[in-house]
């Protein structure tokens, strides 16, 4: 299976794996789908919560830089935008000034601050990457781009429609159970639409499984992220899941509707150097 091309709202940040261009499969799903509210546990830049027609959202994750920018452009976006449009400058996009910005970051305890350093850091670093090293620090490299884009129109964007979300920072373990209790309890419809975009499983079993946001997503990790999606399926909601297509992904998700197609995925900047990778979505109904 191909996927189409894209149209649509593009997330204000550069993400590696984002699912902007998987957006026109994704909505597929989510136009069958008859409630009013989203639920994304591995929010990220938002791609997915951006073009979904819904209303309502619950957006997560663990990533906490991640959670207090979008939290600050929902609540302060013109403040946000004015101080973060300042170091879209010539004089700032030179390795020297990005390493000094990159320092000033992982040094800061200032929410406000590390997040327009966060987009700073996020356009003028290598291939909109996000990587912190095991003390926690932000170690993307300076990405050299001619003239990095300062994202306004989508800033904007985000921030109207941020209006209408719920932001919290959780492990997705304690995310999940919350939702469940607050289904059993009748504070939340059971008919969620859950759509997860956790780190994917290593192409090969030799490869390590991903560090996110400090942590190993470690095999153990992707069970149990699996054992959640039949349990709220169980409870009436519906359940997507995105990840490489691989034997263990077949075996993980075989309780769920499977499909599978490639995608040209690639962390060098060379257009040539891109091959299709095989992914998937494990669709879990109730």
């Amino acid at each position: 299976m191909t996927t189409n091309s894209p149209t649509g709202t593009r997330p204000f940040l550069k993400w590696a794996g984002g699912k902007f261009r998987l957006m026109p499969l994704i909505r597929t799903y989510f136009e069958q789908h008859d409630n009013a509210l989203l639920v994304e546990p591995f929010v990220g830049a938002g791609a997915v919560f951006l073009n979904a027609p819904y209303s309502k959202f619950i957006l997560n994750d663990l990533n906490k830089d991640i959670i207090n920018l979008h939290t600050i452009l929902k609540k302060n976006s013109a403040d946000f935008i004015l101080e973060a449009q300042k170091l879209f400058q010539p004089k700032y996009n030179q390795k020297k000034s990005y390493l000094a910005h990159r320092q000033q970051f992982n040094q800061s305890t200032c929410a406000f601050e590390r997040s327009v350093l966060f987009l700073y850091l996020n356009r003028h670093g290598y291939n909109g990457l996000c990587r912190y090293n095991q003390a926690l620090q932000f170690n993307v490299p300076f990405g050299e781009y001619l003239n990095p884009y300062f994202p306004e129109k989508e800033l904007h964007y985000f921030a109207k429609k941020a209006k209408k979300a719920h932001f919290s920072h959780l492990d997705f373990g304690q995310f999940f159970k919350g939702l469940i209790t607050k289904i059993k309890t009748g504070k939340l419809p059971p008919n969620l639409m859950i759509y997860c975009d956790p780190p994917y499983v290593p192409l090969n079993q030799t490869a390590r499984f991903t560090q996110y946001a400090g942590e190993i997503f470690n095999e153990h990790k992707q069970l149990e992220l699996a054992h959640f999606a039949q349990q709220l399926s169980g409870l009436g909601a519906t359940v997507i899941i995105s990840n490489h297509d691989t034997d263990f992904t077949q075996d993980l998700y075989k309780q769920a509707q499977i499909v599978s197609f490639e995608v040209n995925r690639t962390i060098s900047c060379d257009p040539k150097n891109r091959v299709p990778v095989k992914e998937l979505l494990a669709i879990f109904t109730p």
